[in-house]
């Protein structure tokens, strides 16, 4: 069976949208709580892809990062100004359509 995408939030995506995740059953790491908070970005991603999970960012340099060739668990890229509503709509069908294996090294934006 295939596992099923987890996310790591980056410390700019909100607090409501980790809320509206976690309601719909899906798995949801902030990276205050991993204890990451000052980690440079390289470390997230390490560390996102220690854990098995996806990034979701509203931060381009993260793009920048695959674009260089680190490897990654997955990044989810959301500009500045997405609702909230469009970003629970746009992860949670992330969650549902996608596996944690098909995420791998893949990019999807919000």
């Amino acid at each position: 069976m295939s596992e099923t995408v987890r996310f790591y939030f980056d410390e700019h995506v909100g607090h409501a949208i980790e809320k509206g995740l976690r309601r719909r059953g899906i798995d949801v790491l902030t990276l205050s709580k991993a204890d990451m908070l000052g980690a440079s970005d390289e470390e997230h991603m390490a560390f996102a892809r220690s854990q098995g999970r996806v990034i979701v960012s509203h931060d381009d340099d993260f793009l920048r990062l695959a674009a260089e060739g680190v490897d990654h668990a997955g990044i989810v890229y959301a500009p500045q100004g997405r609702t909230v509503g469009a970003m629970v709509q746009g992860l949670t069908l992330i969650a549902q359509v996608l596996t944690a294996e098909e995420m791998s090294g893949h990019i999807e934006f919000i």
